[in-house]
């Protein structure tokens, strides 16, 4: 069977995480199929090249405007890259998941909005809803309408810019919680930027066990019913010991998109070979 190759592209900055945690273990799941390599983009400036087929993008903290003009030229450098090899349409195409601070970095250099702060940080589960396009996504084929997910972050993806965003024929696919009682506009939650390029706002690879066991520690469990309020604080847990929830968003989204991505692979060697 043929073993494509993976790179993890860390963007946490050497921050103590759940994120690489929860990818590595959903990879495990394709390991006789996918072969993965990371690379430390803030902390050492890495990159992989183009000769890996697939690329998760991971989360991480701070502010998506911010680098040291070294890893994040390098990064936005990746992504020019690989957008061109698929352009180009010559071999196999290269499959992109972006996730959180990735997302927002990747929303910020195609242009398709405005990346600006939250006037409060979200934190914790929460429903997000399906835009007409999104109905249709394959990487949510299974999931309801809404759907819950884990999202952490105080930045977001607004105000979208019709014109690029058709330029590039990429399609918005999701919208954060609906809050009739605030007039804020509801940020991006999920974007195609291609067929083969794929984000989320939030962290599609959270998994419950492991959210669980790393939010009811009680000092963590005190930090943030002291920042977020007891009921956030419960909403979650429950949430998180619902199956239908974010168990759910968890075992779909990301294996689809690997699952996905190794099809497309198979098919493209097969059509090479016509």
């Amino acid at each position: 069977m043929e073993t494509y190759r993976l790179a993890i592209l860390d963007l946490y900055d050497g921050t103590a995480n759940q994120g690489m945690r929860c990818i590595s273990e959903i990879l495990a799941g394709f390991s006789d199929r996918i072969s993965s390599e990371v690379f430390d983009v803030r902390g050492k400036a890495e990159v992989p090249s183009l000769d890996f087929d697939i690329y998760i993008s991971s989360g991480g903290p701070g502010s998506p405007h911010e680098g040291d003009g070294n890893w994040d030229s390098k990064y936005f450098d990746w992504i020019d890259q690989v957008w061109q090899w698929n352009k180009a349409g010559e071999g196999s195409k290269k499959h992109v998941f972006f996730i959180c601070h990735s997302f927002q970095m990747a929303c910020k250099h195609f242009g398709v909005c405005e990346i600006n702060r939250r006037k409060s940080k979200s934190f914790g589960t929460f429903p997000v809803h399906m835009t007409s396009k999104g109905l249709s996504e394959p990487l949510f084929d299974g999931l309801p309408d809404p759907f819950y997910v884990a999202d952490f972050r105080e930045w977001q993806a607004v105000q979208p810019n019709a014109g690029r965003i058709a330029e590039l024929g990429a399609e918005i696919l999701a919208l954060e919680k609906e809050r009739p009682h605030v007039e804020f506009e509801r940020a991006i939650m999920a974007m195609r930027f291609s067929p083969e390029c794929f984000g989320t706002q939030f962290h599609p690879e959270a998994d419950p066990g492991g959210m669980l066991k790393h939010f009811e520690d009680p000092e963590r469990r005190k930090q943030i019913v002291d920042e977020h309020s007891e009921l956030k604080y419960l909403q979650m847990i429950e949430h998180l010991n619902d199956g239908d929830k974010i168990g759910l968003t968890h075992d779909i989204i990301l294996p689809l998109f690997l699952a996905r991505a190794i099809r497309l692979l198979q098919e493209a060697e097969v059509d090479m070979l016509v």
